[in-house]
């Protein structure tokens, strides 16, 4: 079993998956991490230079890869759920999926805070980015988070650590091995 956190860009997947890995004493992988990596591009520059169905085509591979890890805790980027294979794909890995929540206001005030964005993540419309971007993607994706998530954390306003401390404890506990005592991270919630 691997732990999936999905969610918005800014929603703290990166930070929070980072936090739990340590925690629990598993390896964490950031999928959009994986795909600069191996691309030697950033985000912004694959959308430039090959197209966004390119990254998608990229984003798909590697995360057909990475489920089939265990005992890691893997970040996915905010549109890996839009297609529906990869939702298909992370509903039959069976691992949990935490959907890390917070509203559009919320995620634009964090990614404005974070120098890295836009030097390295494009706008995804001709809004560039903006609070309107947000509400407009958040409003399209929200449906599939919700489809995809097997349990959901409000984000905003939360240390990390309060974060973690309430993941640990709705599922049962950690690190849980097979047969342990503890919940079944996948009927955890949600």
């Amino acid at each position: 079993m691997s732990i999936i956190l999905i969610g918005y860009r800014g929603s703290g997947k990166t930070t929070l998956g980072r936090a739990l890995a340590e925690r629990i004493g598993w390896p964490f992988v950031d999928l959009d991490h994986v795909i600069t990596d191996r691309a030697g591009l950033s985000i912004r520059e694959i959308f430039q230079q090959h197209g966004e169905p390119h990254f998608r085509r990229l984003e798909t591979e590697h995360l057909l890869e990475s489920l089939k890890l265990t005992n890691h805790v893997l970040s996915l980027g905010g549109g890996a759920v839009l297609a529906e294979q990869n939702r298909r794909a992370i509903k039959d890995a069976g691992h949990p999926v935490i959907y890390l929540r917070a509203d559009a206001e919320e995620l634009h005030r964090r990614i404005q805070a974070d120098p890295a964005t836009a030097a390295q993540r494009p706008g995804l419309t001709h809004l560039g980015g903006n609070a309107e971007e947000i509400r407009q993607l958040l409003a399209l994706r929200e449906p599939v988070y919700q489809q995809v998530k097997t349990m959901e954390l409000h984000v905003a306003g939360r240390a990390v650590a309060k974060l973690v401390d309430e993941l640990q404890h709705a599922m049962g506990g950690f690190p849980l091995s097979p047969g342990s005592a503890g919940v079944d991270p996948r009927k955890a919630g949600g």
